[in-house]
Order: C-alpha cells, then sequence, then structure tokens
C-alpha cells in the first residue's frame, strides 16, 4: 500500500497557497507543532479522531491544533490517489468557528474539485 500525501492547495489565479502562507507567517513552535500533527495525519490515512480532528461539512474536516493560547484550524479533505489537500487556515479566536472561514475552505475545495488533475 502506497503513502499517503498532504498537499497544499494553489489558487489557480494568485498561485498563492493559502496554508502554506498561514505556516510561514506563524512563529516557529507553533509551526512545528502543526507540522508534527500533518504528519500524524498523513500516517492515519487522513483520518484523525476528536479532539484533533473533526467533521465540517460534506468531506472537509478540521484539524485541531492548539497551542498555549493559539487554536490553530487547518481545513482539509482526503482526495483522490491518497492526497491529503489543505485549503484554509486560521487562527481561531472565538468557540465558533466563523462562518467565514468555513465558505473560504469550501471555495477552495470546490476548485480542487474542478481541477483533480493538479493534485493527482
Amino acid at each position: 500500500m502506497s503513502e499517503y500525501k498532504i498537499k497544499f492547495y494553489k489558487n489557480l489565479t494568485t498561485r498563492q497557497e493559502p496554508v502554506y502562507t498561514y505556516l510561514m507567517k506563524i512563529g516557529s513552535k507553533d509551526r512545528a507543532k502543526i507540522e508534527k500533527y500533518l504528519e500524524y495525519l498523513r500516517v492515519h490515512q487522513g483520518y484523525l479522531d476528536e479532539p484533533y480532528s473533526k467533521h465540517i461539512l460534506g468531506k472537509i474536516r478540521e484539524l485541531r491544533v492548539d497551542f498555549f493560547l493559539n487554536r490553530h484550524r487547518v481545513f482539509y479533505f482526503t482526495f483522490i490517489k491518497q492526497s491529503i489537500v489543505l485549503l484554509h487556515a486560521f487562527l481561531k479566536k472565538s468557540d465558533k468557528t466563523p462562518i467565514e472561514e468555513i465558505r473560504k475552505a469550501l471555495k477552495n475545495y470546490q476548485e480542487v474539485i474542478k481541477n483533480p488533475q493538479l493534485y493527482e
């Protein structure tokens, strides 16, 4: 059985990878913890139970990484050919996940579905 791979969603217009950009903007200790969780997610074939991951909408799940007072969230889904596509990331500041953050992830998800060849 081949291994799962982590892939970053890339905006076709701007060529930006929002999750990668997010990771580069945060502190190195926070980034290291998120990367550890991403590796854990990859080894577990894109599925982790709560409290590490939570279903959000359709195939979209949320990786939950808490580091002191910072609550990082990374939206992702498991895609064809054993790919885990990272859609959107943000720093959670309220108890409920803001709908605008879910909308960003959903928009990126829909773009991936329309262009699957880019993520194989």
